[in-house]
């Protein structure tokens, strides 16, 4: 029959309260931020819709960032209070028998040494535990606003700032998360389930075993006594007004922290979608010749922007504006990028300027990397145009030639693809095949063998197109992937 063990007095109310608030807000700011650094994955694109979309998320990832500044301001001042008015011992400084310790556990593990070490109050793990989050915040909270306010950022650093600042808010939390999930997890819950932050008080056994020192003072009598009522209300006096204005100063900090500038990032909403109308009559089998709209000329027509100029190709052109402008913070790091014409061409939709992410979100202004007036005109241009990557010859991006080919998006592709693909890849989320800027996104125009569409389809695919079909595909490919 089990005795009861005897059990000591560990963690009072208000620690373990405040303990329960940073595991509320250290799991949000998780669940809430790696999906946003994991955009393309599954699971995050499941995390982000059950939250209700990335503006959702990423308002529950500040509160509860602002929560786990709040939580910071109290823990400095109940530290203090401890300290100075009921004089207790820094027992979470480190000290040289921290590292005694570990390497006297070190020797127990690998059977070099008879013996555990004897801990104090709180032992070297709990340590590097409690200075690994205190790392963590000013990390976070330096990078965190970094983000929060790129416009102010930069007026004082360098652009780069902003990317490298993304990389370590991003890196920290995957480090703080495994540190959570693969430390903290084993020692305080796996190797010996430890439930004093819960109930506030610790068996004798795990205190043998991870508090000796401590618990030979208790048995032994030896726990310094508190300072009398009359000294500590004495020290209470001086301590409550210069907690009062650090605690003032220290919240206005974070107001200001989060209501310094309007975010410069902004989601553009989605465009309207309609549905795909499927004729009742069957698809005839022949490759169908419709008339096709001629795709759009290099050269700018009369009336036109830039009516008697030069053509703007990517190469030679636009290639140098969009490294000055935008690499700086669309590099490599994820998200788009500004380093290639594939990359860029992520943000467009050959031919129309207005459906394009690039063009919007410069139309709007007040942009990092503004382009000037005349510079979103050549934008505006070059997308009318096609979006070419090179001048003097049939657009790169928004079909071949006239009479290069006759099949287009609208004539052939589109109703091939929405059989084939449209039950799997529609608009939950991820490829989809329902409109020819979706379904663009995984096409290379001009060059069928750098197409991922090419590429799976010409494996395993469930829904494998026939021979006749890919080769269509990649003909419409090789002339330019033209939408009509």
């Amino acid at each position: 029959m089990r005795t009861t063990q005897k059990t000591y007095v560990r963690f009072s109310l208000a620690q373990r309260i405040e303990h329960l608030l940073l595991l509320i807000s250290f799991t949000t700011l998780a669940v809430t931020g790696l999906p946003q650094k994991f955009p393309l994955s599954p699971i995050s694109q499941a995390v982000v819709q059950g939250l209700g979309g990335i503006e959702s998320i990423r308002i529950i990832h500040r509160v509860a960032a602002t929560m786990f500044l709040l939580e910071a301001i109290y823990h400095l001042v109940a530290v203090g209070y401890g300290l100075y008015v009921r004089r207790r011992q820094a027992a979470m400084l480190p000290t040289l028998k921290d590292a005694q310790d570990a390497l006297q556990m070190l020797k127990y593990n690998l059977g070099l040494a008879k013996d555990e070490p004897k801990m104090d109050r709180f032992n070297f793990v709990e340590k590097a535990e409690y200075w690994a989050m205190v790392w963590g915040l000013v990390v976070m909270a330096v990078t965190g606003f970094m983000l929060w306010n790129p416009i102010a950022t930069t007026k004082a650093l360098p652009g780069v700032v902003i990317p490298a600042a993304k990389i370590a808010h991003g890196g920290e939390a995957v480090l703080a998360v495994l540190a959570i999930i693969l430390w903290h997890f084993y020692h305080a819950h796996i190797r010996r389930f430890n439930k004093s932050m819960f109930t506030g008080k610790i068996e004798r056994e795990a205190m043998l075993e991870e508090h000796a020192l401590e618990l030979e003072r208790i048995e032994s009598g030896k726990v310094p006594p508190p300072p009398p009522l009359e000294e500590q209300r004495r020290r209470a006096a001086l301590f409550a007004p210069l907690a009062f204005v650090f605690t003032v100063v220290m919240l206005g900090g974070v107001y200001w922290f989060v209501t310094f500038e309007e975010s410069a990032i902004t989601t553009i909403p989605p465009v309207e979608r309609a549905e795909v109308f499927v004729p009742a009559t069957a698809t005839p089998t022949s490759v169908p010749t419709p008339t096709a709209t001629p795709a759009p000329t290099k050269e700018p027509q009369a009336g036109q922007p830039g009516g008697t100029e030069a053509a703007v190709a990517w190469e030679g052109d636009l290639e140098d504006l969009f490294k000055t402008k935008c690499s700086a913070c669309h590099g490599a790091a994820g998200g788009f990028s500004a380093e290639s014409y594939a990359d860029v061409l992520k943000g467009i939709t050959p031919g129309s300027p207005d459906d394009s992410l690039v063009y919007t979100v410069q139309s709007a202004g007040k942009h990092p990397g503004q382009f000037s007036d005349e510079e979103l005109a050549r934008v505006r241009q070059w997308i009318e145009a096609g979006a070419p990557e090179q001048g003097g010859g049939a657009s790169s991006a928004g079909g071949g030639a006239e009479g290069e080919s006759t099949i287009t998006w609208t004539g052939v592709v589109k109703d091939m693809l929405s059989k084939k693909c449209g039950a799997c890849h529609g608009t939950s989320g991820g490829y989809s095949v329902k409109t020819y800027a979706d379904a663009v996104k995984q096409v290379k125009p001009g060059d069928p063998d750098g197409s991922r569409l090419v590429e799976v389809m010409q494996g395993n695919h469930p829904r494998k197109l026939s021979e006749e079909e890919l080769t269509q595909l990649v003909e419409w490919i090789r002339a330019g992937a033209p939408e009509e």
